[in-house]
Order: C-alpha cells, then sequence, then structure tokens
C-alpha cells in the first residue's frame, strides 16, 4: 500500500446545529469525484437532535450510510422511508432536489455518513433520482482472515469472492465498501481499475492510523490492510470528473453562473416542495 496523502477529519456543524466531522475538497484536486465526507458519531442526542430541516441541492449526488441510529427521508419526489443500520441511500439530484433528514435515535446513539459525489456538467441538469438498499439489502463478502467486506456501492472483490451492491451507478464509477477487521484481521483489495481509491477510518486502527484519517492511497499499488486491536473504514475509489467546480452551499456546479441560476430556479419554486 503506498499513501499519497493524509488528511484529518475536522469539527464542524450542518442542518439545525447537528456536530459533525468533515473532510471535503471543493478544488477537485484531491477526492474528486467524492466532495465531501460527513461523518456524524454521538451517544449526545443534542449533537444530533435538530437533523437536516428541508434543504435544496442541485449538481451533486448524496449517499448516506447508516451504521448505528437512524434518519427519516422525504423528499419532493414522494419518497419517505427511515434508513435505518446497516442501510444506504443514493439520490442523484440533478436538476433539483428539496429534501429533509431527521433523526430516529437507536440504543446507541447516532453513527452515520454522508458523502457528496460530483456529477458531470451534462449530467447536473437531469431528473432527480432516489434508490436505497432496505428491499434488497447489502452484499458481504467474509474473508478468511477476519476481515468482512460490505459493498455499499458499486462492485467489489476480496480474496476470489465479488459481489455488486443494488446501488451501482454512482458519477464517475463511484465505488464505496465498508471495510471491518477483527483483531489480528488483515486482508488486501486491488482497486486497479480505477483512478482514485482512498479509506477513511470511522473506527479502532487500520495499518496504525485512527478514526478520523483519511488516507489517500495510489490505485496502482494492491491496497493491503490490517489491525492489530480491530478497526473500521469506509473504503472509496471511482473515476476523475475533471471539471471546473463552482461551489456555494447545497449547488455545486460548473460556473458562477449556473449557481445563480440554481438558487434562482430553487427561490422561484422550481424544485418542487415537500408537502404534508
Amino acid at each position: 500500500m503506498k499513501i499519497l496523502n493524509l488528511a484529518r477529519s475536522v469539527a464542524t456543524q450542518d442542518g439545525d446545529g447537528v456536530n459533525i466531522s468533515r473532510v471535503a475538497d471543493f478544488s477537485g484536486q484531491m477526492l474528486d469525484p467524492f466532495l465531501m465526507i460527513d461523518e456524524l458519531k454521538s451517544d449526545n442526542e443534542a449533537d444530533y437532535i435538530g437533523g437536516f430541516p428541508p434543504h435544496p441541492h442541485r449538481g451533486i449526488e448524496t449517499f448516506t450510510y447508516i451504521i448505528d441510529g437512524g434518519f427519516e427521508h422525504r423528499d419532493q419526489m414522494g419518497n419517505r422511508k427511515v434508513i435505518g443500520p446497516g442501510h444506504v441511500q443514493w439520490m442523484s439530484t440533478g436538476f433539483g432536489v428539496v429534501h429533509s433528514e431527521m433523526p430516529v435515535a437507536g440504543a446507541s446513539g447516532m453513527h452515520g455518513f454522508q458523502i457528496w459525489v460530483n456529477m458531470a456538467a451534462k449530467d447536473k441538469l437531469r431528473p432527480a433520482r432516489y434508490q436505497d438498499s432496505i428491499a434488497q439489502g447489502i452484499p458481504e463478502i467474509q474473508g478468511n482472515d477476519g476481515a468482512l467486506l460490505r459493498a455499499l456501492a458499486g462492485e467489489w472483490q476480496m480474496e476470489g469472492q465479488e459481489v455488486r451492491s443494488p446501488i451501482d451507478e454512482l458519477a464517475g464509477q463511484a465505488s464505496v465498501a465498508d471495510l471491518r477487521l477483527s483483531p489480528a484481521g488483515n486482508t488486501e483489495l486491488d482497486r486497479g481499475h480505477h483512478e482514485q481509491l482512498f479509506i477513511y477510518i470511522h473506527s479502532g486502527h487500520i495499518n496504525g492510523y485512527g478514526a478520523g484519517h483519511l488516507l489517500l492511497a495510489d490505485p496502482g499499488a494492491p491496497l493491503q490492510l490490517s489491525s492489530e486491536l480491530g478497526g473500521g473504514a469506509l473504503i472509496f475509489s471511482g473515476n476523475r470528473i475533471n471539471e471546473e467546480i463552482v461551489h456555494m452551499g447545497p449547488f455545486v456546479m460548473n460556473t458562477e453562473a449556473e449557481i445563480r441560476q440554481a438558487v434562482k430556479d430553487y427561490q422561484s419554486g422550481k424544485f418542487g416542495t415537500l408537502g404534508d
């Protein structure tokens, strides 16, 4: 495993005072096609009870993964789902989405992610799409040396086994997996067919790094992962979009003029409303 860059998440707030840890790259230099990784991890209800009231998006895909607790999702397309432990949700917002995500507290608090993926210019104004894993579930690979891989998005191989997530149309051929290593566990992944590869450690320690570290790896080399005491990490891979990024709040477009148009369209009601 060859590490090209190292970053750490930073504490911030979003929504209605929700405390999160964030790694963001709106320059397109490091994480492309990914834009942002938000992690919510707390057993204190005050950190997340405000949730994320109705708000818009244009030009991105949002990918939500819940480990503990849950959120009730609503959007102007008529989708209303509780996304609970072990499940994922994908919205390709395109022209525009209005949605809310409000907490459903679990016995051990809340632990989950929202990940932003950029969309290519040609797709930023297409109709919105929604998909979740509730009906089909998430496929897994159990390794021989204390490794468990959950294929959250895209196709994954580990130790001669191959699985494909029911959610496999993310922009930039983006793929996401949750890898868990038992104490003294180890495994090797090959993502050489993708241009980008990085891992975000969310629990324990992996390769000597603790939770909150993001490791940008060389996809041309095997990704060798191990843990003495056990740990978990999200694995990200994909292909660069390589386009200009202009970001303002919930909108990510290619030019300032497109951002102004997004604001105008939202304010004039063209994104729709949640309703009752």
